[in-house]
């Protein structure tokens, strides 16, 4: 089986990280739109046209099966593209259900990048789910370019995120909502400045466990393809670069 995993740059790797975790002998080929990240910052028109190139693009590498790593791309292209191609399209999506359903004794925060915050998705997802009204939401853009610099635990890292959610009582928080993939990379920045209570909640395992749908056992040896914006990545110090973040990604899923 061949699934191509697609991000607007490296968030999309914890997707990617926990799927060779389940899917140990499947072939993914992982597309990092470094040209047009951050997709947060960008207009839907913009986000829509790099979506439906990367889908031909995975298309025409014989994929089986397509997985947007992206909460922005998925809140502004699935729909369309779903009805545009006949393949299986696996969107993400903020994990809003599945942190009420587990620590909604009290408030929780998403934290997301401007369009998936503003985008109607989250607001179904909250109108949806959040009948006791406890969510907030807050976007936070800084954090995908810092990831994508490889800047994680930073002392500007620290102050954007203390002056960010310095107006948040997290006593009256059970939880802190990761929706966008890039932020899972900052789990310990997160760490240094919530209370310890506060619980982190992705939707990178609904996401994988939504693969696995499509996914029967194949007898062959698993790899990665990795590509930036349509070209092989085939560079040694940009592979050592991707190591470098699966590394990391290793580090945060201890982090709960």
């Amino acid at each position: 089986m061949k699934i191509g995993i697609f991000d607007s740059g490296i968030g999309g790797l914890s997707v990617l990280h926990l799927a060779r975790r389940y899917l140990p002998n499947d072939y993914f080929i992982y597309y990092a739109d470094e040209k047009h990240v951050p997709y947060g910052e960008k207009t839907k028109e913009e986000i829509m046209q790099y979506v439906d190139e990367i889908i031909q693009f995975m298309i025409n590498k014989g994929v089986d099966v397509i997985v947007i790593a992206c909460n922005t791309a998925t809140s502004v292209a699935v729909k369309k593209m779903r009805t545009k191609y006949n393949i299986p399209i696996i969107g993400m999506e903020p994990a809003v259900k599945k942190a009420i359903d587990t620590y909604g004794y009290a408030k929780v925060l998403v934290v997301a990048t401007p369009v998936t915050v503003k985008g109607e998705k989250l607001h179904y997802l909250i109108e949806r789910f959040d009948k006791d009204h406890l969510v907030d939401n807050i976007a936070l853009p800084k954090l995908v370019r810092f990831a994508e610099k490889q800047e994680f635990d930073s002392q500007e890292v620290y102050n954007y995120l203390v002056q960010q959610l310095s107006s948040y009582h997290f006593e009256n928080y059970s939880s802190i909502v990761l929706g966008c993939t890039h932020f899972n990379y900052f789990k310990d920045s997160f760490r240094k400045i919530l209370p310890h209570h506060i619980h982190f909640v992705d939707g990178n395992e609904g996401t994988v466990n939504h693969l696995m749908q499509y996914i029967k056992s194949h007898e062959i040896q698993g790899d990665v393809e990795y590509y930036y914006s349509g070209e092989k990545v085939t560079d040694e110090k940009q592979l050592e670069r991707i190591e470098t973040y699966l590394t990391r990604l290793d580090q945060m899923l201890r982090i709960k």
